[in-house]
């Protein structure tokens, strides 16, 4: 109840804020109002200028996000047409990732994105690095940068450049394109880079040795007893064990139907649980052996996975850890999310998971900015690229006012296929 007066009285504040300024409307060359949202800006923009003096590797560097753009582009117009043809084959039932809520990455409201200091840190960072590129490419190609500021929403929810429309107007096809695509290779750069640093980070923690449960085989004498999960076995018939060799060892010697007295740590306090050990399932191999029906949390496995990640498809992998349910991704939640598994490691310095989850959501939100970006949907950058070029095409054939009826196609198609995926599921199954 605290919490949400709390939270009322700061809407409270921010609508008497927000009528005051559209009343009164101090400070214009400051502040100013976007609808609800609050824009603070700055016209001290003369330090964009600083980078005109490696202005020929700039516009190298934008060719290229210009050539990337177009590939990114085409990746993801199929990889959304193959995502609705899989929907309208296998008709899946809804799931969470399809909820409403869950379509925009807006920290603590879509469900697979927590609303912590690493997602907000890496939410307002990649605003920058990406408005940041557009203002860059806007001086390295003459046009005037007006001002820069952060939207408020409450809190601040983005960053925001604005040249000169005139000038970008007047500016010919291929600056503007490079300008377009600044952002969007920022964004992708700075994504790849993230993931790299938490990569080569990850060795840096050494798993522990000790025998953590982290799972039971149902209908086996583990499940049975109603051991509880998470634990570290540390007795077994009053026998110390330190590690998931010696509790094998151990059960080697038992057979099907022998009882065993195993003690389990959970949070610190020991829990004495008897067990009669089962027969071993066919698909693990027949043993004469007794099996507790418990399976260990691997913590070498999992940096051994996480550093396989880093190349095209592994930060394909890493994008989707938010939503996978599996085994493996569960496993992976410890690079973006305050778990317990965390606990298994000993790391080489305080603050090393926080570092850990700061990389992976500055990877992630970069990429997934970047990504969905780079779509043929205007007014994304993507979209404005996709106009100027189809233009240029158009130009050449005589065909130049086809260009807004082409883009518009394209952009309500973008829009279309983005709306099939999320609501099929939904009219399949009403």
């Amino acid at each position: 109840m605290d919490w949400l007066l709390i939270l009322l009285g700061c809407i409270a504040g921010y609508v008497l804020v927000l009528a005051y300024i559209r009343t009164y409307k101090p400070f214009p060359r400051f502040i100013t109002l976007y609808g609800p949202i609050i824009g603070l800006k700055t016209d001290q923009v003369g330090f964009f200028d600083y980078f005109r003096r490696y202005s020929g590797f700039l516009r190298i560097y934008g060719s290229i996000g210009v050539a990337m753009v177009v590939i990114v582009s085409v990746a993801m117009v199929v990889m959304l047409l193959l995502s609705v043809n899989l929907t309208v084959e296998l008709k899946p039932e809804p799931t969470p990732l399809h909820k409403p809520q869950n379509i925009f990455l807006i920290p603590g409201i879509n469900e697979f994105v927590p609303s912590t200091f690493a997602v907000w840190f890496a939410f307002f960072f990649t605003l920058v690095i990406h408005e940041f590129g557009h203002a860059i490419l806007c001086r390295v190609e003459q046009i005037a940068v007006k001002s820069m500021g952060v939207l408020l929403l409450m809190i601040p929810i983005g960053a925001f450049v604005e040249p000169d429309e005139d000038e970008v107007k007047k500016a010919s096809s291929w600056p503007r394109m490079r300008m377009y695509g600044a952002g969007i290779i920022n964004n992708i750069l700075v994504g790849v880079i993230s993931f790299g640093l938490m990569v080569s980070l990850i060795g840096m923690a050494v798993p522990t040795q000790e025998p953590v449960v982290v799972g039971v085989y149902k209908n086996y004498s583990a499940s049975e007893a109603g051991i509880p999960i998470p634990s570290i076995i540390r007795t077994i018939n009053g026998e110390m064990v330190h590690t998931s060799q010696d509790v094998s060892d151990i059960l080697n010697g038992t057979r099907p139907g022998d009882t065993v007295i195993v003690g389990f740590d959970k949070k610190g306090e020991i829990k004495d649980y008897s067990l009669n050990v089962s027969p071993w399932p066919e698909v693990l191999g027949a043993r004469e052996s007794g099996f507790m029906g418990v399976f260990y949390y691997n913590g070498q496995g999992v940096i051994d996975t996480v550093q396989s990640l880093f190349s095209p498809l592994g930060i394909f992998m890493l994008l989707s850890v938010p939503f996978n349910p599996t085994m493996e991704g569960q496993y992976l939640r410890i690079l973006g999310f305050d778990i317990a598994d965390t606990e298994y490691y000993k790391v080489p310095f305080p603050g090393y998971w926080e570092l850990i989850h700061l990389l992976f959501w500055s990877g992630f939100i970069n990429l997934a900015a970047g990504l969905f970006n780079a779509l043929p949907l205007v007014p994304l950058d993507g979209g404005f690229i996709f106009r100027e070029g189809t233009e240029r095409i158009l130009n050449r054939r005589g065909l130049a006012r086809y260009t807004d009826h082409v883009v518009s196609f394209v952009s309500t198609g973008m829009v279309v296929l983005i709306v099939a995926i999320f609501t099929l599921p939904y009219l399949f199954h009403m």
